[in-house]
């Protein structure tokens, strides 16, 4: 689903960045360009953000427990 339409970033894209170890907006912004427009898509893109931190965490603490 497209997250900031003006720059045209998906939360596929928000997602993969955080894979690659973007953690803050301002790295959304520099990497994807997220809400250097309009800004009307920062709350949303800091809510996938946010979720997809959380499972990079979940994931690797599964994974070290296992």
């Amino acid at each position: 689903m497209y997250v900031c339409i003006c720059q045209e970033v998906t939360d596929r894209q928000i997602r993969q960045a955080v894979g690659e170890g973007a953690s803050t907006m301002r790295h959304l912004r520099k990497e994807l360009g997220v809400a250097a427009c309009c800004g009307r898509c920062a709350p949303h893109a800091k809510a996938v953000l946010d979720e997809a931190r959380q499972e990079s965490r979940t994931s690797s603490l599964s994974s070290a427990c296992v």
